[in-house]
């Protein structure tokens, strides 16, 4: 008897690790979505370019020092002094018009420019990185920055963040329920097994242990699955739809979501499958009917 409910336990078994492997897979998109959300938002703040525009005839000690102070601050990337010929140069590699023929000088401004760390792109830290600049340094005339891109894109990231936060915590809750069916649908069909191995003396604990491995491999069978269809996406989108993603990939968090969902598929078939078993333990015979 036992045999022969085993077999026919089986098709239940391969449904639950396709059911659970699905849910963990689209739980693992969002998750990679979030983590990409995450470094675009870096990526994007790390290109915010600040230009400390100089004063006309300012001595080369001054600009020296202004770079060297800005170079030593934790918010400045990339800092590089640019000259009037050199931003000359950058206006005309732009498309933008040479001015030779209207005027017989150069009307840009020397300036240092740098970009920003991630961290300080948002209106309260460059108010005070302008304030802090023009207050030290006389020379610089004005410090400029794209004012509507950093207020827009820091609300952006709230809001994006908010949302993706609110799917993935309403996402797992639907998970976990989803999980949790699955596995008893498939544990239903043991019901009659269980039973008799407790009418025959067998104690709980050997009763239990089995379907408790049996629960830890199909959640690791699972993780794996869901795992290998999130890589293959990924090797997709990279590959052939969206190259770019490639300088976005963070592997170390990629590798910590994988962890997490093989943590997530073994947990929750485990604690369903033993919560099923002393379900079905409880329960006289003619309730299994």
């Amino acid at each position: 008897m036992r045999n022969s409910s085993l077999k026919r336990s089986k098709p239940s078994y391969f449904m639950s690790i396709l059911g659970v492997a699905l849910v963990l897979f689209l739980l693992g998109i969002l998750g990679w979505l979030l983590i990409n959300a995450s470094k675009l938002e870096s990526f994007f703040k790390g290109n915010v370019q600040v230009n400390a525009f100089i004063r006309e005839g300012s001595r080369l000690s001054e600009m020296e020092a202004l770079r060297e102070y800005i170079q030593a601050r934790p918010y400045a990337r990339r800092v590089e002094y640019v000259s009037k010929e050199m931003a000359r140069s950058k206006f005309i590699g732009e498309g933008n018009e040479d001015w030779n023929k209207v005027l017989d000088y150069n009307p840009l401004p020397a300036s240092v420019d740098f970009y920003l760390d991630p961290d300080y792109v948002n209106p309260e830290s460059l108010t005070r990185i302008v304030a802090d600049i023009q207050s030290r340094f006389f020379i610089v005339s004005e410090v400029k920055y794209p004012d509507a891109v950093v207020t827009s894109l820091d609300a952006i990231v709230r809001k994006i963040a908010i949302i993706l936060l609110s799917i993935t915590a309403g996402l797992c809750i639907i998970a976990i329920i989803l999980i949790d069916n699955t596995i008893k649908l498939a544990m239903f069909s043991n019901r009659f097994l269980i039973k008799t191995m407790q009418m025959v003396g067998a104690t709980r604990w050997f009763i239990s242990k089995p379907f408790d491995m049996r629960a830890v491999a199909n959640g690791l069978i699972s993780s794996l699955i869901a795992i290998a269809g999130i890589l293959a996406i990924i090797y997709l989108v990279e590959r052939w739809w969206l190259p770019e993603m490639v300088v976005l990939r963070d592997n170390r968090m990629l590798m910590l979501l994988c962890i997490m969902l093989v943590a997530m598929g073994i947990g929750i078939t485990f604690l369903s499958t033993h919560r099923s078993v002393t379900k079905y333990l409880r329960m006289r015979l003619d309730d299994l009917y």
